[in-house]
C-alpha cells in the first residue's frame, strides 16, 4: 500500500458545464479517491440519492452546521445553501484516498485559502453555446432560472486564471482524460511521494553489494 500524502482535487465549472460528469468518471477511472459528498438545501432533483449525489437537509440544520464549524467551505448558490465537511474530508483523507470536491467557484476559493497544496482543476465548456444548449436539455429549470445561471456563468469563466488546471470540455473522453492525468500526475509530486521514498531509501543503505 502506498504511503505517500493524500490530497484534495477541487473540481468546479459554470452550472451545466459537466463537472459533476467529468468527476463520476474519475471516480471509477482512478482508484483510491472518493467523493466527498456536499451538504445543501435545495430540493433534490428526481434522479438524485441522499446521501450518495448530496445530503440534503433544511436551512435551518445547515446553519446549525455552518455555526458548529462543520463546514471546510460552504456558499449560497442561486438561493441554497451548499457545504462541504470538514469532518469528511478528513475521513477520506485517512482512508488512504484523494477527496474529490465538485463544487462552485465560491467554494473553490475558499478550498484553496484554507488547503494550501489542494488540487484545483476548472471545467470549460467549448462555447456560451454549447453551455445554454446543455442547460435547456437538461430541463431542470425555469425560462427565468435558466437566464440567471447563464448571467452567473458568463462571471464564473472569468475565473478560470485563479485554478491551477483548465480543461476544456469539448469532447467527453478526452475531458475526462485530462481530469485523470492531472490527478495521476499529482500523486507523482516529490513532497507527496517523499515519505515512502525515504523508505526505499533506506534499503539502499542496506543491502549489500
Amino acid at each position: 500500500m502506498s504511503s505517500r500524502t493524500n490530497f484534495l482535487v477541487v473540481i468546479s465549472s459554470p452550472s451545466g458545464g459537466g463537472k459533476s460528469t467529468l468527476v463520476a468518471a474519475l471516480l471509477e477511472r482512478v482508484p483510491n479517491t472518493r467523493l466527498s459528498v456536499s451538504y445543501t438545501t435545495r430540493p433534490p432533483r428526481s434522479h438524485e440519492v441522499n446521501g450518495k449525489d448530496y445530503t440534503f437537509i433544511s436551512r435551518e440544520e445547515f446553519e446549525r452546521l455552518r455555526e458548529q464549524g462543520e463546514f471546510l467551505e460552504w456558499a449560497e448558490v442561486f438561493g441554497n445553501l451548499y457545504g462541504t465537511s470538514r469532518r469528511a474530508i478528513g475521513e477520506i483523507l485517512a482512508s488512504g484516498c484523494d477527496a474529490i470536491l465538485d463544487i462552485d467557484v465560491q467554494g473553490a476559493a475558499q478550498i484553496r485559502r484554507a488547503v494550501a497544496d489542494a488540487v484545483s482543476i476548472f471545467i470549460l465548456p467549448r462555447s456560451f453555446s454549447v453551455l445554454k444548449q446543455r442547460l435547456i436539455v437538461r430541463g431542470t429549470e425555469t425560462p427565468a432560472a435558466l437566464e440567471r445561471r447563464l448571467q452567473v456563468a458568463r462571471q464564473e469563466v472569468l475565473r478560470y486564471t485563479e485554478f491551477q488546471y483548465v480543461v476544456i470540455n469539448d469532447e467527453l473522453e478526452e475531458a475526462c482524460k485530462a481530469v485523470e492525468s492531472v490527478v495521476r500526475a499529482e500523486r507523482q509530486k516529490r513532497y507527496r511521494q517523499e515519505q515512502e521514498a525515504r523508505v526505499i531509501l533506506q534499503t539502499f543503505q542496506k543491502g549489500s553489494i
